[in-house]
């Protein structure tokens, strides 16, 4: 085959590629182009393919609802920020129950809302520190109104949390409010509350824990009485080398804990003072050594040592010899008053509050309230479903707060229990 021919069939070829890149042929072979069908694309193609635009007006439709939905949730998130109220130093074991209950409580009883109202929604409780939710930012600020009320021995900071913007608001401490003056040793500063119920413990070990150290010094102090309230007084334990600091749960307790000071420990003598930071009043106080003489001989009086120390020993001693026989009944008192028994509906709720609460600590068989006028109103009695379930219920609610009152929690016959002897 010649060149020639060669040329002449690519020009054809290329012709023939020419005609097809100019648009689809037709059936029959007609070279005439198929203009596209608008119904293929649901009608909104332009001739050549082109799709329709949207028009600039809805563009700017969709900016406009995207910015209110961005506004709208920015809005509702500073509304919560303004309705959210920071509670500081609440005491370890806080459970958010108890707190939500504490709180509502308080601000009905000094008429920061109605008797009726339960002003706070929720409430989220950490390590020390707690977050609660009011119903409305008004709510919140009646709220800070709270600020310095006292709570298990401590006494609660309530403020606005740090990602409030909005403006201060006038208010009053509870102090301010009440009339009632702050615990012995208080402050409402958090910090320099922490500084009051810190102690420093020199003269370690590396052999020595926390753990170790918290056990230790917490059982002396409740063999010798030094703790105001049932249970271990140490909340916490921080080792450094050959020193140490441990947190009280009160300042009062802290105070105490300076008569442990040369108490020996593991072949050793441990120094027990104020931290550097410590800017009170010089403490008036013993060493272990004059602690444990007294108490072994009996001459523990109330003066003689710390403040609180010997009347908490005489009044541990006392109750251990009248506390009744173990049983599966426990008596609570000082949780309420006659005027919280005249109310039906606030008796129920008393009543389904206790339950949901005392259930927290084994199987409730029943819970008897007395009504006001009937043989031991004022007390609630709570039936377990066994002796250990109430010794739990004991020490989970002995020496707790209640609406400002201090609960005392004990075990109750249950052959009075069972013939409604309640006086």
């Amino acid at each position: 085959m010649s060149s020639s021919d060669n040329a002449r069939r690519r020009s054809r070829s290329r012709s023939r590629d020419r005609d097809d890149e100019g648009g689809n042929k037709p059936p029959g072979g007609s070279s005439a182009p198929i203009a596209p069908n608008p119904a293929m694309f649901g009608g909104n193609m332009r001739p050549h393919g082109i799709a329709h635009l949207p028009s600039l007006p809805a563009f700017a439709s969709a900016g406009a609802v995207s910015s209110d939905i961005l506004k709208n949730a920015q809005q509702a998130a500073q509304e919560k920020i303004n309705r959210e109220l920071f509670v500081g130093n609440t005491p370890p074991g806080t459970s958010e129950m108890l707190l939500l209950q504490f709180l509502n409580g308080a601000m009905r009883r000094v008429n920061l809302c109605g008797p009726h109202e339960t002003p706070i929604l929720n409430c989220r409780v950490n390590s020390k520190f707690a977050f609660i939710e009011l119903v409305n930012p008004e709510m919140a600020n009646k709220a800070l109104n709270l600020n310095g009320i006292p709570f298990l021995g401590a006494v609660l900071k309530v403020s606005r949390p740090s990602k409030y913007a909005g403006p201060p608001v006038p208010t009053k401490t509870w102090q301010e409010l009440t009339g009632q003056a702050l615990p012995a040793g208080a402050v409402l500063d958090a910090e320099q509350e922490k500084i009051n119920r810190e102690l420093f413990v020199g003269n370690t070990t590396p052999e020595m824990t926390e753990q170790m150290l918290r056990e230790f010094l917490g059982n002396a102090m409740e063999q010798v009485g030094l703790n105001v309230m049932a249970g271990n007084p140490i909340t916490a334990c921080r080792v450094s080398g050959k020193f140490a600091f441990i947190e009280l749960r009160t300042p009062q307790e802290a105070a105490n804990a300076l008569n442990l000071n040369n108490i020996p420990f593991m072949g050793t003598q441990l120094r027990v003072g104020r931290p550097s930071k410590w800017n009170g009043p010089p403490d008036n106080h013993g060493n272990w050594e004059d602690i444990l003489a007294k108490y072994m001989s009996g001459e523990l009086q109330a003066g003689n040592t710390a403040p609180g120390q010997g009347a908490a020993a005489m009044h541990a001693a006392a109750a251990a010899a009248s506390e009744p026989a173990p049983s599966r009944v426990v008596e609570l008192q000082n949780m309420l008053s006659d005027d919280d028994l005249v109310n039906e509906e606030e008796y129920n709720d008393i009543m389904e509050d206790t339950r949901e609460e005392c259930g927290q600590y084994g199987q409730l068989v029943s819970v008897i309230i007395p009504r006001a006028g009937e043989p031991g109103a004022t007390k609630i009695f709570l039936e377990y479903s066994s002796n250990d379930d109430a010794a739990k219920a004991i020490k989970g609610l002995q020496g707790r707060t209640f609406d400002g009152r201090r609960v005392q929690a004990s075990y109750f016959d249950e052959t009075k229990f069972a013939k409604k002897e309640f006086s």
